[in-house]
């Protein structure tokens, strides 16, 4: 049985909270968990101690177990000091398309020949 910590979600429309559990990756995220290890409120500050609250001894029994945390809890384990930091892969996301790149190069390449024809 593939075990996961991951979050289920909880709260109503547009305003979410999370429980932290332990569950069975086949099921549903919402569905049958093992066993609740805290919660996630993402609406409160940053700085909260409230925002994440997770019981870092059943946690750590879990991990000791073979589960596997999600990426966003692996997130939270980091900043409790449990997980050393992982590389992440930097998906390039910010990076612009091919398109926008050669309108780029030639933007720049008229502005050099603009630049060329002043200096004569």
């Amino acid at each position: 049985m593939a075990i996961k910590i991951r979050l289920a979600r909880g709260g109503s429309k547009k305003r979410p909270f999370y429980r932290i559990v332990a569950a069975d990756s086949r099921m549903p995220r919402d569905g049958r968990f093992i066993e609740k290890l805290g919660t996630y409120n993402p609406l409160l500050p940053k700085d909260s101690e409230e925002r994440v609250k997770m019981d870092m001894e059943r946690v750590q029994y879990w991990m000791d177990q073979g589960a596997q945390p999600t990426d966003r809890i692996s997130r939270f384990l980091e900043a409790a000091g449990v997980l050393n930091k992982k590389e992440r892969a930097n998906m390039k996301k910010a990076e612009p398309g091919k398109k926008a790149k050669e309108r780029a190069e030639e933007k720049a390449a008229k502005a050099a020949a603009a630049e060329g024809a002043d200096a004569e």
